[in-house]
């Protein structure tokens, strides 16, 4: 195991914030194989440590359910986390939102969401861990930056995952505090 999942996990528990059992690697393989994803290997590390799916319901929380419950949630509550951000932004896209970047903005909204969709797939999927917080997926990665992602208006929350787990439940987000580059996604983050 990676030690930044590890530790992010073992500081989560630590904060006793939520009941953490983490996932098998037999659970890992039925829930890539559903959910067409593979997790980054230091949230996989993070998962297998404990996977968190208790927490206190806080004022004002719009996720009745924050933590992806990847062992026994349903399975169309876990799809519609997943699909959340994508559904978000095409919506945005059919919308009318069009980036001057992308060239020429097709003439039909749903060419436009085609043409969306097709840069969308060369962008690292995202995976949900806590809310409306997702970290790129795919294996063999690890360090990849958290981020807070609504449509178009995205927060780096974390570095890491560790660092994520420590600004989201230990420590606030500090005013000087850069975040790191991240491809496609990361031309929305605020205060780049």
């Amino acid at each position: 195991m990676t030690a930044l999942g590890v530790r992010a996990a073992g500081l989560l528990a630590a904060l006793d914030c939520c009941r953490i059992p983490g996932l098998t690697d037999a659970e890992f393989d039925r829930i890539e194989a559903q959910y067409d994803i593979e997790f980054a290997d230091d949230h996989r590390d993070f998962l297998a440590t404990g996977l968190p799916v208790e927490s206190p319901r806080e004022e004002g929380q719009t996720w009745k359910q924050p933590w992806p419950d990847w062992r026994n949630g349903d399975p169309a509550t876990l799809r519609a986390h997943l699909d959340w951000e994508t559904d978000f932004v095409v919506d945005l896209v059919r919308d009318g939102h069009w980036e001057s970047r992308w060239g020429n903005r097709p003439a039909t909204p749903h060419d436009a969401v085609g043409a969306f969709r097709r840069r969308l797939r060369a962008a690292a999927p995202m995976v949900p861990i806590y809310a409306h917080r997702y970290v790129p997926g795919g294996r063999g990665t690890t360090g990849s930056p958290v981020l807070s992602m609504y449509g178009f208006d995205i927060i780096c929350y974390g570095t890491d995952l560790l660092n994520y787990v420590v600004r989201e439940f230990a420590e606030p987000l500090s005013a000087e505090w850069r975040p790191p580059k991240i491809a496609f996604w990361g031309r929305y983050l605020k205060g780049d």
